[in-house]
């Protein structure tokens, strides 16, 4: 079935399987997931479920075995690497739990990044990151290198970066895995106004607390969908 205008996401019956040794490890089983502008969904699962390998394929950063995946309308899942690197820089905005800054590069020109793999002028670029980290509340702290920012600041840097290109997605693999609980509750929040701005956000993790910020929640078990639970509308969200 061909996507719908307003689907971000749509995959059928996608498969990833790997060997190991002599028997294959089948990690999705069948995936058939659809993902609309504008939702905040969060993917849950234990180790081992195939969640990871889903966001891998979600993200570009890999591809099916057998199925089909569309991402913003366009069929991706024989994409050659040339092309798959093409739309994860710019379409997809991901934001890891390791957060992958440049350690010698200030947080401005990490948000840079991105534009700068896109072929974007100097001017438009810094013009951008400058309003990506503004809408991340560190306008302040631009010129600081990520050795001078704390674990909140430096996945917020991250954020930016990940906004910095206006994707249709923003991936974030669990985005709050190496920050204590004061901190994670103030990304959350900060994943909260996002939401509410109009990205379409969906969130990897394997804790509850997390993904309940998220207004539906998938949860991949044995590498197939063993719930899909709408908690509540998005605009329902409170401010």
């Amino acid at each position: 079935m061909a996507p719908g205008s307003d689907e971000v996401i749509r995959t059928e019956a996608l498969t990833r399987s790997f060997p190991m040794g002599s028997t294959i490890v089948h990690a999705l089983r069948g995936v058939d997931l659809v993902i609309r502008r504008g939702e905040y969904v969060a993917i849950m699962g234990p180790s081992g479920s195939g969640k990871s390998t889903l966001m891998n394929l979600i993200g570009c950063l890999d591809t099916p075995s057998s199925g089909q995946y569309w991402l913003s309308g366009q069929p991706v899942a024989q994409l050659g690497q040339d092309d798959l690197a093409r739309i994860r820089n710019k379409t997809i905005g991901f934001v890891f739990q390791t957060f992958n800054l440049l350690a010698r590069a200030t947080a401005l020109r990490n948000v840079e990044l991105p534009l700068i793999y896109g072929g974007v002028p100097p001017a438009e670029r810094r013009a951008r990151a400058e309003e990506a980290l503004q809408q991340v509340d560190l306008g302040t702290r631009m010129d600081h290198r990520p050795n001078q920012l704390s674990g909140g600041q430096r996945q917020r840097v991250s954020i930016a970066r990940a906004l910095v290109t206006k994707p249709a997605l923003l991936l974030a693999d669990e985005p709050t895995g190496n920050l204590d609980s004061k901190t994670s509750a103030e990304i959350m929040v900060l994943f909260d106004a996002l939401h509410r701005a109009g990205n379409t956000i969906v969130v990897v993790t394997h804790e509850r607390d997390i993904a309940e910020h998220a207004h539906r929640i998938v949860t991949i078990r044995d590498g197939q969908i063993a719930s899909d639970e709408l908690r509540k509308r998005p605009e329902a969200i409170a401010p």
